[in-house]
């Protein structure tokens, strides 16, 4: 199948890096518009549709998001988990970025379980967003969202907040340290979305951020690939780690669709810093492909090159080798199939039943140990500073 002549061509960055960097900083940030509303952010989301539940459209979030694209058609919907036209529909594969530009849900979010997790994080948060207006080729959660994967808000803010802070306080201090961290309990609050471009749409992020800074017991946690200057002014006071997801540049190019450079995502760590963040980062997704292990040694070259010594002294690193799955890979044919050149390996991929009974793919028992291996000790050589909290 031919590659597609618009959509998969995003797949070079969505925004230059002079650009991004000249926005990067807390001086820029607070001298000018606001990065949501400038140019960039515009150009990753157009919103020209929103299906939304009654409720979440009749809530004051909601209402808040709805007044923010006052040019879009809003839908009313009975689920933001069964829109017809949306999910279920084969040839929104043909429109895949476009739908992530154009389209969003608001809903409530039914569901406040907090589950454990041990990875990334303590606990995994009720997150209020699902989906993203970026279109990472490797991505899993289009795998649950049928051939659409554009932003799902949850509008039901208080309620999320509320059964954070009772779980914490039926928690109680941490006794022990352990990977995730020595003191607080660690919240993954953006399982399956960006919390850097959920601040484009509403402040959902905000929101999370100012609670966690309340909880001294706590600390929130997401990983990002958008550089959002915006969120440079929330003062998290070390309550929020950010987990800058990075991968070889060129490998970026290739699947990191509509997402900041990569060099911008390292770059922008002393900011983010300097403004009341921990700055972690994902190594994540290490793809096996030629060339691969160059190319993750000239990163962690440049990390070590750009990154300051109190960026250095405090960071920690995830990584996270490649899972796949075939229903996302008949999906990227469809739209990128270029993608899948390095993506889909068989002879490299054995099966994996995945935690909520998806057949997945992942690096075979002989290979995928060795990768990891090999990683670490790069990082052991070329930057011997970065802690590796866990590799997967």
């Amino acid at each position: 199948m031919g590659r597609p002549p618009q959509e998969p061509a995003e797949s070079e960055g969505l925004f230059g890096m002079a650009e991004l960097m000249a926005a990067a900083t807390p001086t820029r940030a607070r001298e000018h518009r606001p990065f949501r509303d400038g140019p960039q952010a515009r150009e990753l989301l157009r919103v020209r549709e929103i299906h939304a539940e009654p409720a979440a459209a009749a809530s004051w979030r909601g209402r808040q998001i709805i007044a923010r694209f006052p040019d879009a058609r809003v839908v009313e919907t009975d689920s933001h988990w069964r829109i017809p036209h949306l999910h279920g529909n084969q040839g929104n594969v043909e429109r895949w970025v476009r739908v992530k530009r154009e389209t969003l849900v608001l809903g409530e979010r039914a569901s406040l379980a907090i589950r454990p997790n041990g990875r990334s994080a303590d606990w995994i948060a009720p997150g209020l967003s699902n989906g993203c207006a970026m279109a990472c080729a490797y991505c899993y959660v289009p795998r649950r969202k049928g051939f659409a994967n554009p932003i799902t808000v949850f509008t039901n803010v208080d309620r999320v907040l509320n059964a954070l802070g009772r779980h914490l306080a039926a928690t109680g201090p941490k006794k022990e340290p352990n990977q995730c961290d020595e003191r607080a309990w660690v919240y993954d609050i953006g399982e399956n979305g960006d919390c850097s471009v959920d601040d484009l749409i509403s402040d959902n992020t905000a929101d999370l951020v100012r609670a966690f800074r309340r909880w001294p017991a706590a600390k929130a946690s997401f990983a990002t690939k958008l550089v959002n200057p915006d969120l440079l002014r929330l003062d998290p006071q070390g309550r929020t780690r950010v987990r800058f997801s990075l991968m070889p540049p060129d490998d970026s190019r290739l699947l990191d669709i509509r997402t900041s450079p990569v060099p911008a995502r390292v770059e922008a760590a002393a900011d983010f810093l300097d403004a009341g963040y921990e700055v972690h980062f994902n190594l994540s997704p290490v793809v096996i492909r030629p060339g691969w292990r160059a190319a993750w040694d000239d990163l962690l070259r440049m990390m070590d090159d750009v990154l300051p010594h109190r960026v250095k002294e405090q960071a920690a690193a995830e990584i996270i080798m490649l899972t796949h799955n075939q229903d996302l890979h008949e999906v990227n044919l469809g739209w990128h199939p270029r993608a899948e050149d390095v993506l889909w390996q068989p002879d490299l991929q054995q099966p994996k039943r995945s935690e909520n009974g998806a057949l997945n793919v992942r690096y075979r028992d002989t290979v995928k140990p060795q990768a990891v291996e090999t990683l670490s000790r790069m990082i052991q050589t070329r930057a011997p500073w970065l802690r590796v909290r866990y590799a997967f």
